[in-house]
């Protein structure tokens, strides 16, 4: 069911993982995306074509969205080529296997930057856009690490998780006179290539053993995304979607 056709959706990140996944998934459902990449341009234009293979729409396009000038020439580009936005994914971030001896201040500074400066940035224009057409959805992608802390190091990624379940439940409020929903998706361990290049074979097979339902697929993130930007969302704001296989980290 096509229930997103005539929908333009920016998903940050969307090269590669969950935003690769997630663009899949609102491109199946009708809508077209704008795959947003910082480097990986053959791997952004990769999920362009795939998409394109499956009959949807998308585009290509850098930028670093935790950089200023960059979001303004992205979201010109977005004005100019569809005249509007109705879903916002901010997805973009990354992390660094670090405790807090290991954590250099610029270490902190550049995961901050990246994982919660990124998202104020986009919010922000998107909402602008949002609260002009009186309509809009915008979902933020946290990480079960916002409930419970991470278990190992990675204390910098941790603190922004966390700080993006705050952020949404604010920006709910203050986007609801305007249609605008705001959640966030909270995924449990999910099989994506940052995974594996923080935690390895051997770490990813081990924290695999703890998830009732196993690893989950980014399919699994992309259809709630899906959910979160149809009908189904509707009367949805300022919620928490925790698709985690049935982990106990409360």
């Amino acid at each position: 069911m096509n229930q997103l056709t005539g929908k333009t959706a920016l998903v940050t990140g969307a090269s590669r993982g969950l935003g690769k996944g997630i663009a899949l998934e609102l491109a199946k459902a009708g809508a077209e995306v704008i795959v947003n990449y910082r480097s990986g341009k053959k791997e952004a234009e990769n999920v362009v074509e795939e998409i394109l293979r499956n009959g949807g729409k998308a585009v290509a396009f850098a930028a670093d969205v935790s950089e200023a000038k960059d979001v303004e020439n992205l979201f010109d580009f977005i004005r100019k080529t569809y005249g509007k936005l109705d879903i916002l994914v901010n997805n973009a971030g990354t992390t660094k296997a670090q405790n807090i001896f290991e954590t250099s201040e610029e270490d902190w500074d550049f995961i901050i930057k990246t994982n919660l400066k990124s998202l104020f940035l986009c919010t922000k224009k998107a909402m602008e856009m949002m609260r002009d057409a009186k309509w809009g959805r915008i979902i933020n992608i946290s990480s079960m690490v916002a409930h419970r802390g991470a278990l190992f190091g990675h204390c910098h990624y941790a603190a922004t998780k966390g700080g993006i379940l705050s952020f949404t439940r604010t920006i709910a409020r203050t986007g609801a006179p305007y249609n605008i929903t705001c959640n966030a998706i909270v995924p449990g361990i999910v099989e994506t290539e940052l995974l594996f290049q923080t935690h390895g074979e051997d770490g990813v097979a081990e924290l695999s053993k703890s998830v009732p339902l196993g690893l989950g697929k980014v399919k699994d993130v992309g259809l709630a995304a899906v959910y979160l930007s149809g009908e189904g969302g509707n009367y949805m704001t300022g919620a928490c979607l925790d698709i985690n296989g049935g982990m106990n980290f409360h």
